[in-house]
C-alpha cells in the first residue's frame, strides 16, 4: 500500500489561516455540521454555531456542566445534543437529552437570545440504568419521527424512538456485548442502514461488529465479525457500508459480512468519508508525528497527504474537509477542480491515471474523450500506432473523425484506417465519405473477407450501418457489383438494383424477373426509369410487365386492397409513354392490347390521341422524336436505326431491294389509316355527343397526314357539311361532291338544302364544262325550291364553259310555273277588289241614309217584339229584358267582331316581335314572300303619327305604327 502513487488533488483553503474564534471559551468536546453551520459543543455547556471561514454566528448555554455529544439535524432545523446538567434529586441522572429549534429564538438574559428547547429527556431512568455514553447517533425518519441510538460502555445500546418534542417515544434497548471487562465492550461507534423499509443498525466494540434490525419486535441482531476498533474510527460509507479503522487495516463491512480490507498500516485517530474519499488521520507510533492521508480506492491513489499536530474533530461542510485541532487551530482542505487535476497528470504523462479518474468521477462524456485524445495524441508522437488507434476509437461520438482519419492517412496506417472506420459504422456515426473510404480500404486491401462481413452482416431488413448509396457507388466503381447489388436488394433500392444489371452486367431477363417480384407501385417507378433500356432489348416481355400492372392481371392481393376499390389505384397508361419515346411500333403495340382488354379506362381520351398520331403518321416516327439520339451515322444510339437510315443500305442492293421495302411500307402505312379510320368511328358512337378523344387534335392530324376518309367522318360528325363539301371541291372529285351533297342536303333527313347552293357556285366558278353535273344539281334545286331563277342564272353566268342549253329546260318550267302563279294571284286580286267596293258601298249607306227595322220578333227568344226594344245596325231587334245588361252590342254578332279584334291586336303585338320576323325570313325558302305577307296584314305599312305629324281631315292612314 505504501507505493500508491501520491498525488496533490487536495488544496488547503482560507489560506491555512482558519481557527476555533475566541468567542469559544470552552475546550471543543464535539461537533456537528449540516445545512450551512458548524455546530460546536464545549465543556462548559456552551454550543456556538459558526459560519463559512469559521466566523462565529451566535452561541447559548445548552447544559449548565459540559456538552458531551451533539448532532444537527438535516431535513429540520434541530439540534440534538447530550450534556450534564446540576443533578436535582440523588434518584435522578444529570445527564439528559435536549432538542433546541434553531428556528425559534427566544431572550436569553439581557441582551442574548438562544434557541427555544423543545423537549428535555432523562436518558437513565429505573429501566435503563444510568451508565458512560461513549457514542451517539441521530437518524430522521418521516418528519417528526427520530431514532436516537445512545452507546454505552457496558456493551449497551439505548434506543428512542419517536416524536421527541411532544414526547411520544418508545424506549428500547440492544445488547450487544456482555464482556466483563468494560474497555472490550463499550461501544464505540454506530451506523444507521436504511434498505427500503428496513433499518439497521451497525454496533462496533473493540472485539465485535454486529448488527441489528429495527423492523419488526423484538429487534434481533447478529455479530459479524470477532474484531472491532476504538472511538472515532469507525464511519459509514455514501453505499451505506460500516467502515472501521484498526492498526494493521481498514475494513468495510455489509450486511452480510466483512467486505474488502485495505492494509493501511497505523493507529487510526479518526476515520471519516467524503464524496468517495477514504479520510485517515494516522499516528506514526515511531515519529510520533501524526498525518493525514485521502485515499482513491477505486483509482488506488493517495490523493493528499499531510502531516498535521493532534487532531479534535474531523467533519465535513460547505464541499470541505475540516480539521479541528486540539489547540483550537483549524485546517480547512478543499479539492482541486477536475481541470487543475488533469494538468498536473498531463504535465507528468500519467495519462492512464488520468483516464481512471475522469471515469471514477463520473466526469461527462466530453471531458473523458478529451483525455482519451491527449494520450492518444501522446501514443502517437511515440509512434505506438496500434495502442494510440484503440484511444482514438474510444473517443468516437466526441472526437471529430476527420481529426483521427487525417493523422492515419499520413502515416499511412490503412490497418488502423480501417478499424477505426468500422467502429465509426458500428456506432452508426459514419458518413457518406467514411463508408466510401472505408469501402475503398477494403477494396485497395483486396480484402474481400472484411467486405462481406461489412456488407452482409446486418441484422435487421433495412438496418444500415453506413450509407446506402455511398456504399453501391463505391462498390460499383471497384467492379464489386455482387456486393453492390445485395446492399441495393436488402435496403429496398430497386432503382440501384436495376442500374446496375442492366447498365454494368446487361442483364435484362434478370432485371425483368426482378421487377415483376416488387410491389406493383415500386415495379411501376422501375419501368418509368429504366423502361427504354428494357423496351430496346426485350419488346415483348416489358409490354407484358406494363399490361399486368396497368390492368387487373396484376395479383390485386399484392396491392392490399379490395377488388371494389381495385381498379382505381391501376397506373395508367399514359404515365409509361416516355418509355417508347424511340419505339413507336411498341407502344402502337403496347396502347392496342390495353385497349382490347380494358374497356372503360379513365384515361381513354388521351390513349386515343396517342394512338390516332401513330396510326395517321407516315413513317411512325413523331416530329419531337426523329431527331433524338441520332449519331453521326445517322443511327439512333444503342436503338433501333429508323428507316432513313436502312433505306441507302436498300438502294445498294438493287432496284428490286428497295422497291419491296417501299411496297412494305407502304402497306403498313394504309394498315395503319385503316386502323385509325376504325378508331376514328368506334370512339364516337352515334348515341355519344363527345368522342373518346381529342376532336381538334384528330382533324389536324388528319389535314397533316392528308388522311381524307378521317376529316370526311369528323366533319360530318361535327355536322360541318360545308367543310366536307369543300373537302369534295379541293380534290375536284365531282362525283363524289354530287352524292355527298344528296346524303347530306336532304332536308327530310335532317340535312341542310343550302349546300346545293355552295355546290351550284362551285360549279359556276369551276371554269369548265360540267354539263352534266349542272343538271344534277338543278334537279335538286328545283325540287327543293332552294333559289330563285334568277340567282342560278347569276351563278352559272360566271363559267364560260355551260351554255343555255344546260338550263334552257330548268327555265322553261320555272317561266311556266311563276306563269301559273301570277294568274292565281290575278284572281285572287280580283275578288278582294270586289269584296272591298261592296264594303265600301256599305260603309257609305250607313254614314248618309236611314235605316229601316222592320223586324217583328225578337231574335233571341222569337217572341213578337214589343216595347221597350233596342235595334242593331246589324238589323238585329231584342227585347230589352233579352239584352240583359249588355245594352251596347249585339249578343249574335259580338262573337265574330271579337275574333276579329283579337286577331288584330294579335298583329300589332307581333308587328313588335322582331326577333320571330327575322327568324321566320330566315328559315323560309323565300324570304320575300314572308315580308310581302307583313305588307298585306298592314303590319309594315302602318306609320306612326308622331313620325309623320298630324293627321289631316281628308287623310285616311292609320295613326298606329309597326
Amino acid at each position: 500500500m505504501y507505493q500508491w502513487r501520491k498525488f496533490e488533488f487536495f488544496e488547503e483553503k482560507l489560506a491555512g489561516k482558519c481557527s476555533i474564534p475566541e468567542d469559544v471559551t470552552g475546550r471543543v468536546t464535539c461537533c456537528s455540521s449540516g445545512r450551512g453551520k458548524i455546530v460546536v459543543g464545549c465543556d462548559d455547556g456552551t454550543v456556538s454555531l459558526l459560519d463559512r471561514g469559521l466566523k462565529f454566528n451566535y452561541g447559548f448555554q445548552a447544559h449548565s456542566s459540559s456538552v458531551f455529544f451533539l448532532q444537527q439535524l438535516k431535513q429540520r432545523n434541530f439540534l440534538v445534543t447530550v450534556g450534564e446538567d446540576e443533578q436535582i434529586s440523588p434518584q435522578l441522572s444529570s445527564m439528559c437529552l435536549k432538542v433546541f429549534d434553531l428556528d425559534k429564538m427566544q431572550p436569553e438574559g439581557s441582551s442574548m437570545l438562544s434557541p427555544e428547547c423543545v423537549q428535555i429527556l432523562r436518558i437513565f431512568t429505573n429501566q435503563y440504568p444510568e451508565a458512560k455514553i461513549t457514542s451517539f447517533l441521530v437518524m430522521e425518519e418521516a418528519p417528526p419521527i427520530l431514532l436516537i441510538a445512545i452507546g454505552l460502555d457496558n456493551g449497551c445500546i439505548y434506543g428512542i424512538k419517536g416524536d421527541i418534542a411532544r414526547e411520544r417515544i418508545k424506549r428500547f434497548k440492544l445488547q450487544v456485548d456482555n464482556h466483563s471487562d468494560k474497555s472490550q465492550s463499550s461501544i464505540t461507534g454506530m451506523g444507521f442502514r436504511v434498505d427500503g423499509q428496513a433499518t439497521q443498525l451497525f454496533a462496533v466494540t473493540p472485539t465485535s461488529v454486529s448488527l441489528f434490525s429495527l423492523q419488526t419486535e423484538p429487534y434481533s441482531g447478529h455479530t459479524l465479525d470477532q474484531i472491532g476498533c476504538n472511538a472515532n474510527a469507525v464511519a459509514m460509507s455514501d453505499r451505506l457500508e460500516l467502515i472501521i479503522g484498526r492498526d494493521e487495516a481498514i475494513y468495510f463491512y455489509e450486511v452480510d459480512g466483512r467486505g474488502p480490507c485495505w492494509a493501511f498500516e497505523g493507529e487510526k485517530k479518526f476515520i471519516g468519508w467524503f464524496r468517495g474519499y477514504l479520510l485517515c488521520v494516522i499516528a506514526d507510533q515511531r515519529s510520533g508525528k501524526n498525518t493525514f492521508n485521502i485515499y482513491d480506492l477505486k483509482n488506488r491513489l493517495i490523493a493528499h497527504s499531510l502531516v498535521i499536530k493532534e487532531v479534535s474533530q474531523m467533519l465535513c461542510e460547505w464541499g470541505n474537509i475540516l480539521l479541528i485541532m486540539a489547540d483550537k487551530s483549524a485546517l480547512c482542505i478543499g479539492e482541486k477542480d477536475m481541470e487543475s487535476k488533469l494538468d498536473m497528470l498531463f504535465k507528468k504523462n500519467l495519462y492512464t491515471v488520468a483516464i481512471n479518474l475522469v471515469q471514477s468521477q463520473q466526469a461527462d462524456a466530453a471531458a473523458t474523450a478529451e483525455v482519451l485524445r491527449k494520450y492518444g495524441d501522446h501514443l502517437y508522437s511515440k509512434q505506438e500506432y496500434d495502442e494510440a488507434m484503440a484511444q482514438y476509437i474510444n473517443t468516437i461520438g466526441h472526437l471529430e473523425p476527420s481529426f483521427v482519419i487525417q493523422k492515419f492517412l499520413d502515416a499511412q496506417r490503412i490497418y488502423n484506417l480501417t478499424n477505426y472506420l468500422e467502429k465509426l459504422h458500428e456506432k452508426g456515426l459514419a458518413s457518406k465519405d467514411h463508408t466510401t473510404l472505408l469501402l475503398n480500404c477494403y477494396t485497395k486491401l483486396k480484402d474481400v473477407e472484411k467486405l462481406n462481413v461489412f456488407i452482409k452482416s446486418e441484422d435487421g431488413v433495412g438496418e444500415h450501418k453506413f450509407d446506402v448509396e455511398t456504399a453501391i457507388r463505391v462498390c460499383r466503381a471497384a467492379n464489386y457489383h455482387e456486393h453492390a447489388m445485395y446492399v441495393a436488394k436488402k435496403a429496398g433500392r430497386h432503382e440501384w438494383y436495376l442500374k446496375i444489371l442492366l447498365e454494368d452486367l446487361g442483364s435484362y431477363e434478370e432485371a425483368l424477373q426482378y421487377i415483376s417480384s416488387l410491389e406493383p407501385s415500386q415495379a411501376g417507378v422501375t419501368v418509368k426509369e429504366y423502361g427504354k433500356i428494357l423496351i430496346a432489348h426485350k419488346p415483348n416481355e416489358t409490354i407484358e410487365i406494363l399490361l399486368r400492372l396497368c390492368t387487373e392481371e396484376g395479383e390485386p392481393h399484392k396491392r392490399g386492397t379490395s377488388n371494389e376499390s381495385y381498379p382505381s389505384m391501376l397506373p395508367s397508361p399514359v404515365d409509361f409513354l416516355n418509355v417508347f419515346i424511340h419505339h413507336p411500333e411498341s407502344l402502337m403495340d403496347f396502347l392496342e392490347k390495353y385497349t382490347n382488354k380494358v374497356k372503360d379506362s379513365p384515361a381513354q381520351v388521351e390513349i386515343h390521341n396517342t394512338l390516332l398520331e401513330l396510326y395517321l403518321s407516315d413513317d411512325l416516327n413523331f416530329p419531337s422524336i426523329s431527331l433524338v439520339n441520332i449519331d453521326d451515322n445517322n443511327n439512333f444510339r444503342g436503338e433501333r436505326p429508323p428507316v432513313a437510315a436502312v433505306m441507302p443500305t436498300a438502294k445498294s442492293n438493287g432496284k428490286l431491294s428497295a422497291d419491296h421495302i417501299n411496297l412494305n411500307k407502304e402497306k403498313d402505312h394504309q394498315k395503319r389509316l385503316q386502323k385509325g379510320l376504325q378508331l376514328l368511328k368506334t370512339a364516337w358512337p352515334s348515341n355519344v355527343e363527345h368522342p373518346l378523344y381529342d376532336v381538334d387534335l384528330a382533324i389536324i392530324l388528319c389535314e397533316m397526314n392528308a388522311f381524307k376518309e378521317g376529316l370526311l367522318h369528323l366533319y360530318e360528325k361535327m355536322k360541318l357539311y360545308k367543310e366536307v363539301m369543300a373537302c369534295y371541291m379541293q380534290a375536284h372529285d365531282h362525283e363524289g361532291l354530287i352524292a355527298c351533297c344528296k346524303k347530306l342536303g336532304d332536308s327530310g333527313k335532317g340535312g341542310d338544302p343550302t349546300l346545293w347552293a355552295d355546290v351550284l357556285k362551285y360549279f359556276g366558278e369551276l371554269g369548265e364544262d360540267c354539263s352534266k353535273e349542272v343538271k344534277d344539281v338543278l334537279t335538286y334545286i328545283e325540287r327543293d325550291d332552294i333559289l330563285p331563277p334568277i340567282i342560278v342564272l347569276q351563278t352559272l353566268s360566271k363559267n364560260p364553259c355551260l351554255t343555255l342549253s344546260v338550263i334552257k329546260d330548268y327555265i322553261a318550267r320555272k317561266l311556266e310555273q311563276e306563269s301559273k302563279l301570277i294568274e292565281e294571284d290575278r284572281r285572287a286580286i280580283d275578288k278582294y277588289q270586289e269584296e272591298t267596293l261592296a264594303m265600301r258601298k256599305e260603309i257609305q249607306d250607313l254614314r248618309t241614309n236611314a235605316r229601316i227595322f222592320q223586324l217583328s220578333k225578337c231574335t233571341a227568344c222569337t217572341f213578337t217584339l214589343d216595347l221597350p226594344a233596342v235595334h242593331f245596325m246589324c238589323m238585329h231587334s231584342f227585347h230589352l229584358r233579352c239584352l240583359g245588361d249588355n245594352e251596347k252590342e249585339c249578343p249574335e254578332c259580338a262573337p265574330e267582331y271579337r275574333s276579329v279584334l283579337e286577331m288584330k291586336r294579335s298583329l300589332e303585338q307581333n308587328s313588335k316581335d322582331h326577333d320571330q320576323f327575322f327568324h321566320q325570313v330566315k328559315n323560309s325558302k323565300d324570304g320575300f314572300s314572308v315580308i310581302a305577307e307583313y305588307f298585306g296584314k298592314g303590319i309594315i305599312s302602318k306609320t306612326s303619327s308622331v313620325a309623320t305629324g298630324t293627321v289631316g281631315p281628308g287623310n285616311t292612314s292609320s295613326s298606329s305604327g309597326f
